[in-house]
């Protein structure tokens, strides 16, 4: 465990696409830490860099130079396969696009990542999600006989089902009509609140931002913004005045 409660510290994170003439910073020296139990959002204009910053803090790409440690682990130097188990021990994913596998039934898509690292679900945990997740008569259902919400709020519910340090979603509500947007958030601060879960989210979405603690702000690759979001108008203005 990391110290000061900090699960994620990101130090001096820079990512170069290209050589020369030609190179782009997608990320032009970011320093920042991310507390334990808390959901932050990370908002910016297109090509601002946020998802490059989500994928090299989730160990999905890495940084040109600068460090970032995972929950104690320095993982910016390991190989591939060290990465794959960190991944798959520590960290959950919600993606816009659900990544359910259509052969699965939902709570056999719920248990995947433990499946894949041969653990046994704790059953009383899973009933425990599945409840939350308001899914009790669709256990059975395959991800095409459910709506987009529904294979969204199993989504969350498989990135919960491990108890990971942190949670990464990607524009989680980036496919989603409002109302589904808004169960889908606060099943997301609900795993907070009540599981003490920590989560780093990508997105566009002022509303969304809303229900986070924290709000840091991308433009051309640094951070230029980062405190309490405040209301969805509030991060409407912010967003004005970056753009």
């Amino acid at each position: 465990m990391s110290l000061n409660g900090q699960v994620v510290v990101a130090t001096d994170v820079t990512r170069r696409y290209g050589v020369g003439d030609a190179a782009v910073n997608a990320l032009a020296g970011i320093s920042t830490a991310f507390e334990r139990d808390r959901f932050t959002a990370i908002m910016g204009p297109s090509g601002s860099g946020k998802s490059t910053l989500m994928h090299i803090l989730a160990g999905l790409d890495k940084p040109t130079s600068g460090t970032v440690e995972l929950d104690g682990v320095e993982i910016t130097a390991l190989d591939d396969g060290e990465l794959t188990k960190l991944r798959r021990d520590k960290l959950g994913f919600v993606f816009q696009f659900f990544n359910l596998l259509p052969v699965l039934t939902a709570e056999e898509n719920l248990v995947l990542p433990l499946s894949i690292a041969g653990r046994k679900p704790d059953q009383a945990w899973v009933d425990q999600l599945v409840r939350t997740v308001n899914l009790e008569d669709r256990r059975t259902h395959r991800p095409s006989e459910l709506s987009g919400g529904q294979q969204q709020r199993v989504a969350v519910a498989r990135a919960l089902v491990s108890k990971p340090a942190v949670v990464f979603a990607d524009e989680p509500t980036g496919n989603l009509d409002s109302k589904s947007s808004a169960g889908v958030l606060d099943l997301l601060r609900q795993a907070v609140d009540e599981f003490g879960q920590t989560v780093i989210m990508v997105t566009h979405d002022p509303a969304a931002a809303a229900h986070a603690d924290r709000l840091i702000t991308l433009r051309d690759g640094e951070l230029v913004h980062d405190a309490s979001p405040g209301s969805a108008d509030e991060v409407i203005e912010l967003m004005k005045q970056i753009d």
